[in-house]
């Protein structure tokens, strides 16, 4: 006999338009990363410390609103690929 309701996991779409902007934001900092690396006059080092820390801020509070949708399905929290931005 089937279950009469069966629970197939459909990803919210909030839930995933969060994720797409956390990689847009986790590729923005490494972004932020590189040009700091490259960047030789002092203030353009600055901008570059300044748009870091913004990128980082981004990054947070997206991994906040990500985690304030609970567990996924596996268990676990969202995972990033990329632990750079911390």
């Amino acid at each position: 006999m089937k279950p009469v309701f069966s629970k197939k996991n459909h990803p919210d779409p909030e839930l995933l338009a969060l994720r797409a902007e956390l990689r847009d934001a986790q590729e923005q900092l490494a972004l932020a990363y590189l040009q700091f690396n490259q960047a030789v006059d002092p203030e353009l080092v600055e901008s570059c410390v300044y748009q870091i820390s913004a990128d980082k801020a981004r990054c947070n509070y997206l991994i906040r609103a990500i985690k304030a949708f609970g567990p996924c399905p596996d268990g676990g929290f969202p995972r990033h690929e990329d632990p750079a931005w911390m």
